[in-house]
């Protein structure tokens, strides 16, 4: 609050802000947390692997660790509220593999983010702890420079169990995230935001966080996702009802999803992180048996609360306020989305809902019968823009189909004739592809091309691996 007799404007715009009284003016650089710092609702954790959050924030932005030596290197930012200097990460992790091993709290509190620890359910790693993210995974550009998110695939994730300053109890908080809007399953949970600190699902309304995906086992909404919804343990919500609310899905190439909550009262909202304004989806008082709260003030990225591992995302940025952000505060933050300048990344840019065409037949790369039955083998068929017809080129080289299941070649193999299948997705390399400018595509394990058996053009043609030849039948055309 202004002392008596101080005029205080304050100017809130996607880049900066301007603060006056009798006596000073002052022009920066502003972050989100910025922003929510001018509407009483600072940020206690912020974290992001693409740019400060922060106008003055130059240290580093996260960690990562090469698979040649071991070794370690922090990636920080080009300058002080400035992006990810991502050549410092590509230099280091040149031949060879990296992972992310912290994702740094710009706050100033400490809450960093590090490899999930085993909680009801175990991870994937050595001791039930979870796997780390391939550093590499999910290039894109933001305000024109190269940068990277957080990939994660199903047994990935990452927890503070012991923070600073985060809402406990019924105390009111705001989350928001940025996410790959293509990048998403049907299954638990591709979470960020606030969880219960030992890893067990003990009761509900112990934790509050933004989820992204289309689960539809407790909340769920309109259509067929994905939706911003709140995991508060024992639930995944849409509402104020447990199950399905009218909820409309979201599906943008980058997401802001925000969820924010106080006593007996929470709201979710979310938008377009590349323009635009915000959409308040929901704004009521809290489910059945979740007034009042009694949130424990973990961190968590990519998992649930109880170590559930299935779930599939990317992230960019996000953070955690302390207190109720107001729709101004949080319409300010989203215009700083927009103009930090979201992009794919240049040369196999993702790209959502698209045919793949064969180049020869001008038929579409097809799943049978719009079966979902894992290792069902591909075929061409009559292009007529069904879901078994549609795929997302995913930030992480993936081709999936009805949001959940992956182009994979089959096995594991990497021999001629290997049958290319539709199967759950799961991140491995059988799962990776690179569309090029050739117009062929390729496994990124074998580097055969997807090809048309036998040069086949009809209707039912099996689709399998071959050694690239330059052929017809191994053409192919990504078509809105």
């Amino acid at each position: 609050m202004a002392a008596a007799g101080t005029v205080l404007v304050l100017v809130v715009s996607a880049a900066t802000y301007v603060i006056s009284d009798a006596s000073t003016a002052q022009a920066a650089t502003v972050g989100p947390c910025d922003i929510y710092t001018s509407g009483g609702t600072p940020c206690v954790a912020a974290h992001s692997t693409t740019r400060a959050l922060y106008g003055a924030y130059d240290g580093p932005l996260y960690q990562v660790r090469r698979s040649s030596d071991a070794a370690t290197q922090d990636i920080g930012v080009l300058s002080a509220g400035g992006y990810a200097n991502a050549a410092t990460q590509d230099s280091f992790c040149a031949n060879t593999s990296c992972v992310i091993t912290i994702i740094y709290d710009q706050s100033g509190r400490d809450n960093r983010l590090t490899q999930a620890p085993p909680g009801y359910w175990p991870g994937p790693a050595p001791g039930g702890w979870d796997n780390l993210a391939d550093a590499k995974a999910a290039p894109i550009t933001i305000g024109g420079q190269r940068a990277y998110g957080v990939y994660i695939a199903p047994g990935t994730g990452y927890r503070n169990n012991n923070t600073n300053g985060v809402a406990t109890g019924d105390q009111p908080e705001g989350i928001y995230a940025v996410v790959d809007g293509t990048h998403y399953n049907q299954w638990c949970c591709f979470d960020y935001g606030n969880a219960q600190t030992d890893g067990q699902a003990d009761a509900p309304a112990i934790m509050e966080t933004v989820y992204f995906g289309a689960n539809r086992q407790w909340g769920y909404g309109d259509g067929s996702g994905p939706w911003i919804m709140a995991d508060l343990e024992w639930g995944l919500f849409s509402g104020v009802n447990a199950g399905y609310n009218s909820l409309a899905p979201i599906n943008h190439r980058f997401v802001t999803a925000i969820v924010k909550g106080e006593p007996n009262h929470w709201a979710i909202r979310g938008g377009n992180a590349q323009s635009g304004g915000l959409t308040t989806y929901f704004d009521g008082p809290r489910p059945n048996g979740y007034h009042p709260m009694k949130k424990e003030g973990a961190i968590l990225l990519g998992i649930g609360g109880d170590n559930s591992v299935s779930g599939r995302g990317t992230f960019y940025e996000g953070v955690l306020t302390s207190g109720y952000p107001s729709a101004e505060t949080e319409n300010a933050v989203q215009a700083n989305i927009n103009a930090a300048g979201y992009a794919p990344a240049s040369g196999g840019d993702p790209q959502q809902n698209v045919q793949v065409v064969g180049g020869q037949s001008g038929r579409c790369l097809d799943v049978p019968g719009a079966t979902t039955t894992n290792g069902t083998q591909m075929n061409l068929w009559d292009c007529h823009g069904g879901t078994n017809q549609r795929f997302t080129y995913t930030a992480g080289g993936q081709l999936t189909v009805y949001g959940d299941k992956c182009l994979d070649a089959s096995g594991y193999g990497t021999t001629n004739g290997t049958q290319v299948v539709v199967w759950d997705c799961h991140g491995g390399v059988n799962q990776q592809w690179s569309v090029n400018a050739d117009g062929t595509i390729t496994s990124v394990q074998s580097g055969l091309c997807l090809d048309a058996e036998a040069y086949g053009t009809a209707n039912g043609t099996r689709i399998h691996l071959w050694a690239c030849h330059g052929g017809a039948n191994q053409q192919w055309s990504l078509r809105s």
